[in-house]
């Protein structure tokens, strides 16, 4: 990636389990939230099932489009954890036992008095070349292999890797947003919105309706990495709508 070119982002959830409703994910608002704070804009963002192919193709043509690729889900001990092999065949890479990651819970379950079983030594196979991704709450690591970061689908443990990933990732500017709500519908702003779009092209200026007390309104959200314009594109607005400013 030049210097000067900003990062960007997507987002693989893995889980039958996601796309079936039993579990609601909460690792994908997470991220984006971090990943926004630090600079790295989400461009794209996909839910796939726990099937080996599916997955594999989804790795190879999000890597190839973005500047990272942050997966969550699959990297546990049980048959459907298939992640860790599929990012593998994604770059061609060998998988097995890795004594670096296999030492990590060997110690963690040591202290708890615990079997380092067949199953939890499916979470040491790690391919070849990847680094790993610190794991503080359950010792079973993540890793990154090219550009892509896989980490697990535990929320608490999906948190604390990201805490340990993203220090070490280049950032652009901090993405900013400031927020407008109109009591006007969609309708009766489309017009003075299509021109401030046109006279701020450097903002991204999105409009999401609401139906409230019986009556619509619309929040106008202005986002960019210029604090001044966001300024001038939001003063103007408020000028325009002074009196409709919910």
């Amino acid at each position: 990636m030049a210097k000067d070119q900003t990062p960007n982002a997507a987002i693989l959830v893995i889980g039958d389990e996601i796309l079936s409703g039993r579990t609601r994910d909460s690792n994908l608002h997470f991220l984006a939230g971090e990943l926004t704070r630090h600079g790295i804009p989400v461009a794209e963002a996909r839910i796939v099932a726990d099937d080996h192919d599916r997955i594999v193709a989804a790795v190879r043509e999000l890597a190839a489009r973005h500047t990272h690729v942050f997966t969550s889900g699959g990297i546990g001990p049980t048959h459907d954890d298939i992640t860790a092999d599929a990012v593998a065949d994604a770059f061609g890479r060998r998988i097995d036992v890795r004594a670096d990651a296999r030492a990590l819970l060997e110690a963690h379950y040591a202290t708890r008095g615990t079997e380092l079983n067949a199953a939890r030594l499916r979470m040491a196979r790690i391919p070849d070349g990847a680094t790993l991704i610190d794991n503080p709450v359950s010792a079973a690591p993540g890793f990154t292999l090219e550009n892509v970061h896989v980490m697990a689908g535990v929320p608490e443990v999906f948190q604390a890797m990201v805490a340990a990933l993203l220090p070490g990732l280049r950032g652009g500017a901090p993405v900013l947003s400031q927020t407008l709500t109109l009591l006007r519908g969609e309708g009766d702003i489309a017009a003075p919105l299509s021109e401030l779009v046109r006279d701020f092209p450097e903002l991204s200026i999105g409009s999401y309706p609401q139906f409230r007390n019986g009556a619509f309104q619309v929040s106008i959200v202005v986002r960019g990495t210029e604090g001044a314009r966001i300024d001038a594109a939001m003063t103007r607005l408020a000028a325009r709508f002074a009196e409709d400013i919910a």
